[in-house]
């Protein structure tokens, strides 16, 4: 008894050469949407919902307002008050175009607006906070980006919204710009000033 070979039939051969063609166009179609999305600030953080890390921060040396050394980071000061948390630094470029807006959000005196500078020189950091004014209450530093990995920093910058109960309502990945600050920014803190505290 022998074996023959019967050739596969034209409509059947054809799809076999179509299935490979519409399974890489579903692939491509699918990373396009995926990769295309360049909206860095939807980065997901693990950290949303937990409590601010417990790391304080020595003070920025030399950044005085109104005669008196200006604060570091002190973990306590998160308890009763909503506060925005922003990641800078003077070597940053991207800060430098968020630091108007975080001036005029200062003004906002339902909140409390706390600096991490992240790996920079102290003149730098102060002359960087005298071109555009000081936004903040409080600025630690973090010198070697221990705090930053503790908050779970992508890189800088980066701000988060925490509520009065001291838990991470929000994180922002990149730059506050003029249309994310009154479409998410504001609305976020407009929740967090809402919220009962816990």
């Amino acid at each position: 008894m022998t074996d023959t070979f019967e050739p596969a039939s034209p409509k059947r051969r054809s799809w076999l050469v179509v299935l490979p063609v519409l399974l890489f166009a579903g692939l491509a179609v699918l990373f396009w949407f995926r990769l295309g999305d360049t909206d860095v600030s939807r980065i997901p953080s693990a950290l949303i919902g937990r409590p601010a890390p417990q790391t304080p921060l020595p003070p920025l040396e030399g950044l005085n307002r109104d005669g008196a050394q200006v604060a570091g980071l002190d973990p306590a000061m998160f308890k009763g008050k909503v506060s925005v948390v922003n990641v800078w630094a003077s070597w940053c470029v991207p800060c430098h175009d968020e630091a108007p807006l975080l001036v005029t959000l200062a003004q906002d005196s339902r909140i409390q607006l706390v600096g991490i500078d992240y790996k920079d020189k102290p003149d730098n950091a102060r002359r960087f906070l005298g071109r555009y004014g000081n936004p903040f209450a409080a600025v630690g530093v973090d010198a070697n980006g221990r705090a930053a990995i503790e908050w779970g920093v992508y890189g800088v910058p980066e701000t988060f919204v925490i509520g009065r109960d001291g838990k991470i309502a929000y994180k922002l990945v990149g730059p506050i710009t003029p249309d994310n600050i009154e479409k998410v920014l504001k609305p976020e803190i407009s929740k967090a000033l809402a919220a009962p505290q816990s």
